[in-house]
């Protein structure tokens, strides 16, 4: 389905067209699981969450959302957002419940953010992440958009409207911050 099309549908949605909901879940199913597969794959095997279970949460979360949505790039930005926040979410109650055991893994191998071949924690990532948004949100919703959410840094230009270099440098800093704030 072309992006039109599903803007089309989004605005559908908001207006309060239910059946515009069901072909926007229809249309956007598979991005929605590639998002979420990639926060499965450093999972550990067992794990409670499957990718499909984090994408229909995701989903019922968003349609509770209240936001004016722009266009299939917006969608699945926030849709990544949530998607993070709900594994961030069920990572504290793990935490919470095992007094500190078995914390969930992210894969972010992309940004070599552990030299050594393991993978950082999800939820001090979070918390580097949060810190990052503090210092420049910019960089952290693009970090987000593109290593969760999968987007390409043309739309990730077109999502913040900025242009593609900036993307390509604000990527730059935001990986090496990234790693220096790990290894810290």
């Amino acid at each position: 389905m072309s992006a039109k099309n599903v803007t089309q549908l989004l605005a559908s949605w908001q207006a309060g067209d239910g059946q515009a909901l069901n072909q926007v879940i229809e249309a956007m199913h598979g991005e929605m699981r590639k998002i979420a597969g990639r926060y499965m794959a450093g999972e550990r095997q067992g794990h409670m969450l499957q990718a499909t279970a984090l994408v229909n949460e995701a989903y019922l979360q968003l349609m509770d959302a209240e936001v004016a949505w722009n266009d299939r790039v917006h969608f699945l930005a926030v849709a990544a957002q949530t998607m993070r926040r709900i594994l961030v979410d069920h990572a504290r109650s793990q935490k919470r419940k095992k007094r500190g055991g078995d914390d969930l893994q992210v894969t972010l191998y992309e940004a070599q953010i552990c030299d050594d071949g393991s993978q950082p924690d999800l939820l001090e990532l979070e918390d580097v992440l949060e810190k990052l948004s503090q210092v420049d949100d910019r960089k952290a919703k693009i970090i987000e958009m593109s290593f969760f959410g999968g987007m390409t840094q043309e739309e990730i230009a077109e999502f913040l409207d900025v242009s593609l270099s900036t993307v390509e440098r604000d990527l730059r800093f935001a990986k090496a911050w990234l790693v220096k704030e790990m290894k810290d």
